[in-house]
Formats: structure tokens, sequence, C-alpha cells
């Protein structure tokens, strides 16, 4: 199956409706459509639904994606958002788990944990 990054908000925006009404309001798969919802709205919202087509379209064809930045530990990642050397978007790994940034510089940022490929593959795939 091919996918399209250059999908049509909107009509991904009422497959996911669909999808939840047949669901019991508030059942898990309920929440994570949801989920999934606000945070396509939210990438639409922030300006960066470019730079998530790209991120799509390199996630699905297998295109190694690189971390801007690797810590070991959540604490040296919180240390770093808090310097204020960040850019929303960018990738980072926190002992091996992938997290991308998020929120506004205003507010203050956060790590959204973002799997990276190679979280994904089945031991052994490689």
């Amino acid at each position: 199956m091919s996918y399209n990054s250059n999908f049509d908000i909107e009509s991904v925006m009422k497959t996911l409706g669909t999808v939840s009404d047949k669901y019991p309001q508030g059942s898990a798969e309920d929440e994570a459509l949801r989920i999934a919802a606000v945070a396509l709205l939210y990438v639409q919202d922030i300006d960066k639904l470019e730079d998530y087509r790209k991120y799509f379209l390199d996630f699905i064809t297998g295109k190694p994606l690189i971390p801007d930045q690797a810590f070991a530990t959540r604490e040296e990642a919180d240390e770093w958002l808090a310097s204020g050397k960040v850019n929303g978007g960018e990738l980072i790994t926190i002992a091996g788990q992938g997290f991308s940034v998020g929120g506004m510089a205003s507010k203050g940022w956060t790590l959204l944990r973002t799997r990276l490929p190679e979280e994904t593959e089945p031991p052994g795939s490689k």
C-alpha cells in the first residue's frame, strides 16, 4: 500500500471521525483517535504541516531520520530544553528513544514522544 504524504487534512479528519464513531465515547480507541486528530491539527496550527509531510514521507519510505541532539538521560534533555537553545520540531533521542520538541517557546518547550523507525521494527528484522 502506498501512502500520500500530501494528504488532505479535512479528509483525514473526516475519516478519523468516522472510525471514532464506531467506538464508545471514552474508550481507549476513541481516546487514541482523538489524540491523533488533535496532534495533526496542532501541527497545522503551528504552521509545521510541511515539515510533518517531509517527516511522514521519510518515515514511510524508510529514509533515516537523523536526530539533532542525543542525550543519555531525561534530566540532560530537560536541561537542554531550559537552556533556550531549542527550536520547535527538533528531533532528539534520550537513551535511544525518539522525541521531538513541541509547544511554544513563549510557554516553554516540551518533549513529545516520537518513535523512530528503528523503534518500530520487530527484533531481528534487519
